[in-house]
């Protein structure tokens, strides 16, 4: 995604600009339209002004455009028109428009199904730093597809998506730490990001920790100080 997006003081100053046909304007007033920030939401006056600055080259409102007809929002569904509009921002380097058409190329949705080009597209957004890519890059080398199969490889992206709070990647990560694929087994660093992958509502990290802390005998040092803990006090004044 570029950097220098520019900023305008007031919202008004913003839609004067998008109406002179600054393409950034354009496209930010198209977000507000899509959320309803400032303005009444309006999913077609959104696709229009994401349009509009889509067609000067702007690859924010290119990939949200891309969004608006993957979702049918604002317009008819059309995942073909989809992929044109994330491949337009995705060859310009948007990362969120890279793993977007990294998805439709995996799930063969508006282009043929094609597993290599659904890797290249992630692997490029995720050395950008886009998180699901990252995540969807550490399954495909866990699992072998496309690319040899690599644990350690597997670990080094589901570490980058579980450190930017994607709770499969944390599940995963802690999978790969308690059966020692692509890392030293360690059961203490599993339970951590089962942790951090449960609080998130991971259900297959809440269940990995239900059952590890069912197969926990309790501690007697803390059990006793527990019973010492609940024992009345005496002869304190």
């Amino acid at each position: 995604m570029p950097g220098n997006r520019k900023t305008w003081n007031s919202f008004d100053e913003m839609r004067r600009a998008a109406e002179e046909g600054d393409a950034q304007a354009q496209s930010y007033l198209g977000v507000s339209y899509q959320t309803g920030q400032g303005v009444a939401q309006d999913y077609q006056e959104a696709v229009r002004w994401f349009r509009r600055a889509a067609e000067q080259n702007d690859t924010v409102a290119q990939c949200y455009l891309g969004f608006c007809f993957l979702a049918g929002q604002g317009v008819p569904q059309e995942v073909g028109q989809a992929a044109k509009w994330f491949r337009e921002a995705a060859e310009q380097g948007d990362p969120a428009a890279q793993f977007n058409l990294g998805m439709l190329y995996e799930t063969g949705q508006g282009v043929p199904q094609n597993f290599a080009e659904a890797l290249k597209w992630y692997h490029e957004a995720a050395e950008l730093g886009e998180p699901q890519a990252q995540f969807n890059l550490g399954v495909f080398y866990e699992q072998g597809q496309v690319v040899p199969q690599d644990f350690t490889e597997a670990v080094k992206w589901y570490r980058r998506a579980a450190e930017q709070e994607i709770g499969p990647a944390q599940c995963n990560l802690g999978l790969c730490y308690q059966t020692g694929r692509g890392v030293p087994q360690d059961m203490s660093q599993a339970v951590r990001w089962f942790i951090r992958a449960a609080r998130q509502g991971d259900k297959t990290a809440q269940h990995n920790l239900g059952v590890y802390y069912a197969t926990q005998e309790p501690e007697p040092a803390v059990a006793e100080e527990t019973t010492a803990e609940e024992q009345p006090e005496e002869g304190r004044a």
